[in-house]
């Protein structure tokens, strides 16, 4: 993504500002900043999602199909992650300015939900080796305005918490092929949910000066010259930790940033489960506000 042109007093007044604990909007260096969260935006959709973190504005959909597993994995579903950066969200994204920030995000996630502690894929298999279902879990990036990954990854817990898979019934045939009946009943008997208690999110630590900072503003971005991603589970530990940029980080920085993710990340993902509950026990008919 291109960087904001700053002059180099406003860098030295963000600069300053971090080393205060005493940033540019007010915010000490672990705050975060007001979000707006909501699912079951999208009627057709397994799960949706949409979330806005000031100005960044994510919208996620999943969409959970019968396909035949992978040769190599007979007994697990698929988890696929699309990210489609749209050029309405910053000019840079023109063109296919926006793929490998999209290459390198939908990278991240698939890593942080490979593992079987985050997420059970064998109870995704209809038929081993035969079938099984695939989520498609499709991030549409509408705007952008700081902290793009951190607000997507919460985004994708929140459509995959969301998720109805049908249930399936499957029939043994004398002499034939299984066949398997998808429950179109639209009512909780008809469907199940996936256990997302151990998913994690993602918390980018940007190091400006000789601190790092959360949920950076695009003018505290382009300060920073190295940043830190750090996927953390609702019980603080981290499932994934990848550095970005071509900055270091000094031994100390690098356990200090890792010990604020921790804390960070376990309180946003306390925060994010509260609000997912209290949406399904307000259950369908809650107003709901949309995306457009």
């Amino acid at each position: 993504m291109t960087a904001m042109l700053l002059s180099e007093a406003e860098k030295t007044f963000i600069l300053h500002g971090v080393e205060d604990n005493f940033r540019v909007d007010g915010r000490g260096r672990g705050d975060v900043r007001p979000m707006v969260l909501e699912t079951g935006v999208v009627s057709h959709a397994s799960g949706s999602c949409h979330l806005r973190l000031a100005n960044t504005d994510i919208l996620v959909g999943v969409k959970a199909e019968l396909e035949t597993p992978l040769p190599g994995a007979p007994d697990c579903g698929r988890v696929e992650f699309f990210v489609d950066c749209s050029a309405n969200a910053t000019p840079s994204f023109e063109g296919r300015g926006g793929e490998s920030l999209a290459t390198a995000i939908s990278g991240v996630l698939s890593r942080a939900y490979s593992n079987k502690e985050v997420l059970d894929l064998s109870k995704l298999v209809v038929l081993a080796g035969q079938t099984c279902w695939i989520l498609y879990v499709d991030i549409l990036v509408l705007e952008v305005g700081g902290n793009l990954c951190d607000a997507v990854s919460i985004a994708v817990k929140a459509a995959l918490v969301s998720t109805r898979v049908p249930k399936v019934t499957v029939t043994a045939v004398d002499g034939g092929e299984p066949e398997i009946e998808v429950c179109d009943s639209v009512g909780p008997e008809g469907y199940t949910r996936l256990d997302l208690s151990k998913a994690p999110i993602l918390v980018t630590l940007a190091r400006i000066g000789n601190h790092c900072i959360v949920d950076t503003s695009p003018e505290e971005e382009t300060c920073s010259s190295a940043s830190l991603l750090v996927a953390v589970t609702p019980k603080g530990e981290m499932a994934t930790v990848r550095k970005v940029g071509g900055g270091s980080f000094h031994p100390a920085t690098l356990l200090s940033a890792t010990k604020m993710a921790v804390t960070v990340g376990t309180e946003l993902n306390r925060v994010l489960m509260v609000k997912l509950d209290q949406e399904e026990k307000m259950g369908e008919d809650r107003e709901k506000i949309g995306f457009l």
